[in-house]
């Protein structure tokens, strides 16, 4: 599960290359030649890509900088796997477009030309032809005819049917999550062959059954269902089967990761992750998720494997993703706090006792350094995650909370406050935010992944919420993650804890920022007239939208008009705070007891429809503005250094120059599957 990018980056308003003997194959920026370091590396569209740096790289031994090495080439190489994922068509589509980027020879100067350049890159950042976050198909603003001639200029071969696609109304939405439309018949996304319905695809996973009912396994997880001969089957993501040319790549480097591995359990978890990706066996990914949270001791860590699950509608099948993290020291001592004071947090939470933990395992938090992201982390990235998923998993054995450090800085030091001063009420909310906003998100993330997804348990008898809740199940659980952070942020026990100074202010800076987004400054993501189709926009409207209703009668938050522009004003902040703990509550039950249409009702009232008035305004407001509603970002280089026996004595770290280079550098030097798979 992971924090969206979304929340930091309005507050604040992989892979490594094996490149030692490559280097002139692309450009590239020592990070040491930079006096001052350049955050922003490209602007376009509704999207600004940034770098990040890695800070105390130097610090590492050698044989850490290896494991990093080899385990973010282990996250690159399978990249195709994400834009095969989401698209069937997307990897023939993307080898045409790079082709013609490449050789065309023509007009350059033309609207045209640059209008065809802003979609390649907003391909790029979507791993695919729909929209990273809206999950609409991205339409070009060029017309068939010019892509055609830039076809047959480059000489490049792309059947007419699938370049039709890019402009017609087929396959218009990645992830449907109407009903009425169909969630798996309405979705372009590849997981789901031809033909299957809602129906035919939830009775298949309803029917599969786990040899221990109380560990359920993640039925579904690495495969995509398909027809064969009127049958329902999978087609499994292993070595040998689908996707097995580039899972056999990261097997590859999993296995030189070992070599250079910390510690015995970082090594064993390595190797239990390998068996999973050698035989697709879910029993293999459990036993890997395990000893995975297990080995906590180090200063390397890493994601890798089929692990969010947003991108199905139906909620079974994971995305392809890889983060490679090194353990900020300082930061994740201040932190860490909170993982020894989980069961306090869970024994004074407003959960009825039965949804209670009565003993909450092993949760474990880190604020850490990114050295690479791959896959559904890359360009458009999380700011923090805490796995595994499974829920029986983090009962019986914790989980991993991690607080992405530099990636959180970056998106700071590239805001900026006037976007800001436009949606504040008045300067009190403005200063509140100047002075504690960021620690105010620090600690939100710390609570949503830390204190939120380990906390509450599901009742007896109850499945798993992808299946009780289906499509509503990850809105729900990162709204409750959520609700747990904002509960706990209007509290003096994290005076108490030593790390704020001031909980009041802070809490107030947390509930402003919160209020402001889910009811304003999120939507300049969406285009006039549509709903909210992404799970974290989705969840941060609900709750905002909820609170906001329930707390009318006691006017605890005041919609203000002045200037003939809207303002949310929060009145009184510990209604607030006891609206919040109202929600969490009932949130809490919905999952603990499966109760899907109670999920269906506070979804579909409070977090899918958008006020078009408001929405209009904000847009107006928002235009004169130049920052970008997204934000993502390219990855810095790791580059082998060699003396002159060829032995790598050292790893470098060096920036891409653009967003494009580093683009046309991954499809060269990591695609691995065939156009059709």
């Amino acid at each position: 599960m992971k924090l969206n990018t979304v929340a930091c980056m309005v507050l604040a308003s992989t892979m490594l290359l094996s490149c030692g003997e490559t280097k002139d194959k692309k450009e590239s920026q020592d990070t040491t030649e930079v006096a001052e370091f350049k955050y922003s590396v490209d602007k376009f569209a509704d999207i600004e890509v940034l770098r990040y740096q890695i800070p105390g790289w130097e610090d590492l031994t050698l044989k850490e900088k290896e494991l990093v090495y080899y385990l973010s080439q282990a996250g690159y190489v399978g990249r195709d796997i994400m834009w095969d994922q989401n698209y069937k068509h997307n990897l023939k589509i993307r080898k045409a477009l790079e082709n013609i980027y490449v050789n065309y020879e023509g007009d350059k100067e033309s609207e045209d030309w640059k209008n065809f350049v802003t979609y390649l890159k907003r391909v790029w950042f979507s791993n695919g032809i729909h929209h990273h976050y809206s999950n609409d198909k991205i339409k070009p603003a060029f017309d068939k005819a010019y892509f055609d001639t830039l076809l047959k200029e480059t000489n490049t071969t792309l059947d007419n049917a699938v370049a039709e696609i890019l402009f017609n109304d087929v396959d218009s939405k990645k992830v449907n999550l109407d009903s009425k439309k169909g969630l798996v018949t309405g979705s372009a996304i590849n997981f789901y062959g031809e033909g299957i319905t809602d129906e035919e695809a939830e009775t298949f996973y309803a029917n599969m059954k786990s040899p221990d009912p109380n560990r359920p396994l993640s039925n579904g997880l690495n495969s995509k269902l398909v027809k064969e001969n009127g049958k329902l089957v999978e087609k499994v993501w292993k070595s040998g089967g689908m996707y097995g040319p580039a899972i056999d790549q990261i097997i590859y480097w999993l296995e030189k990761a070992i070599t250079v591995a910390e510690n015995q359990k970082q090594a064993d978890a390595i190797a239990l992750l390998i068996k999973f990706y050698q035989t697709g066996d879910l029993k293999s990914w459990d036993d890997y998720n395990v000893a995975w949270v297990q080995a906590t001791e180090g200063n390397i860590d890493y994601n890798n494997g089929f692990i969010e699950v947003y991108n199905d509608p139906l909620g079974h099948k994971g995305s392809y993703e890889s983060v490679v993290q090194i353990k900020d020291f300082d930061m994740s001592k201040k932190m860490e706090v909170l993982s020894h004071e989980a069961q306090w947090f869970e024994d004074n939470s407003p959960l009825m006792d039965e949804h209670k933990k009565k003993s909450v395992v092993g949760v474990t938090y880190k604020t850490v350094i990114v050295a690479s992201e791959s896959g559904d982390a890359s360009p458009s990235t999380p700011i923090g995650v805490n796995l595994p998923n499974a829920d029986w998993i983090r009962a019986e054995h914790g989980s991993k909370s991690i607080s992405l450090g530099n990636i959180i800085d970056s998106y700071n030091h590239a805001g900026g406050s006037d976007r800001l001063k436009e949606f504040v009420h008045d300067q009190e909310e403005f200063e509140l935010e100047e002075k504690y906003g960021e620690l105010a998100d620090k600690l939100h993330t710390a609570l949503h992944e830390v204190i939120g997804h380990a906390s509450g348990q599901i009742n007896d008898g109850v499945g798993q919420p992808q299946v009780t809740l289906k499509s509503y199940a990850s809105t729900l659980e990162e709204g409750r993650a959520d609700l747990v952070g904002l509960f706990y942020l209007y509290n003096p026990k994290l005076q108490e804890l030593g790390l704020v100074d001031d909980w009041k202010a802070v809490g107030k800076a947390a509930y402003d920022g919160y209020i402001r987004n889910g009811l304003m400054m999120q939507l300049v993501r969406l285009e006039p007239g549509a709903d909210i189709e992404e799970a974290h926009m989705r969840n941060r409207q609900w709750v905002s939208a909820w609170v906001f209703e329930k707390g009318q009668k006691d006017n605890v938050i005041e919609k203000v008009v002045k200037d003939g522009k809207t303002y949310f004003n929060i009145t009184d902040y510990e209604k607030l705070h006891d609206l919040f703990g109202q929600l969490l509550k009932e949130t809490q039950r919905i999952k603990s007891e499966g109760d899907f249409n109670a999920a269906k009702a506070l979804v579909e009232n409070y977090g899918v429809k958008v006020d078009q008035a408001i929405h209009k305004e904000v847009l107006e407001r928002n235009a004169k503005f130049d920052s970008a509603p997204y934000r993502g970002f390219v990855n810095p280089y790791i580059v082998p250094v060699k003396n002159d026996k060829g032995e790598v004595v050292d790893y470098k770290i060096e920036q891409p120059e653009s967003f494009a280079d580093q683009m046309l550098y991954y499809a060269k030097e990591y695609s691995f599957l065939p156009e059709n798979n």
